[in-house]
């Protein structure tokens, strides 16, 4: 079974939205945690699966693996060095929340109207969506979210 179009055209249009999406309680209120389990190189993970909105019904369910590590983290002696890769893991590591995001200067658009003076209005309601995102930063924040359409058959009540 592989991607078809409508899953990769699904899978681009999250790839630009995704993280906005994520602020948005009606794409994730519907989350489960996964049945499946997968094997890495490092542990086995288990993700989400997300059912989409009504508006998007004729897309399968995408299934979610947030936080998953992929290198060890830049901190104390390995500051500074190139990166690692993670230590293995026992048992299944729950991939269901999102890590840090790397240290970052934050636009300040809490002055609305001296925010328009420096960014079209679309950038503003952009960043109002992003910006909850980022503030958990850390040093340690070397993680990936993985969207992929969900596997098999999925029902939810």
């Amino acid at each position: 079974m592989g991607i078809t179009s409508r899953d990769f055209l699904h899978l681009l249009l999250l790839f630009f939205f995704g993280p906005t999406a994520l602020t948005d309680n009606n794409f994730m209120k519907n989350a489960k945690i996964s049945t499946r389990i997968v094997q890495t190189r490092y542990g086995r993970l288990q993700g989400l699966l997300v059912p989409l909105d009504q508006q998007h019904r004729y897309f399968r369910p995408i299934e979610v693996f947030l936080g998953v590590p992929y290198a060890t983290p830049p901190v104390q002696s390995n500051r500074f060095s190139p990166t690692r890769t993670p230590s293995p893991w026992d048992g299944v590591r729950v991939a269901d929340k999102m890590s840090p995001v790397c240290p970052q200067r934050l636009p300040n658009i809490s002055n609305e109207t001296a925010a328009l003076e420096r960014m079209p209005k679309g950038r503003l309601e952009y960043l109002k969506r992003l910006l909850p995102l980022l503030k958990n930063q850390s040093e340690d924040c070397l993680y990936l979210n993985i969207f992929s359409p969900a596997q098999g058959e999925f029902y939810f009540s």
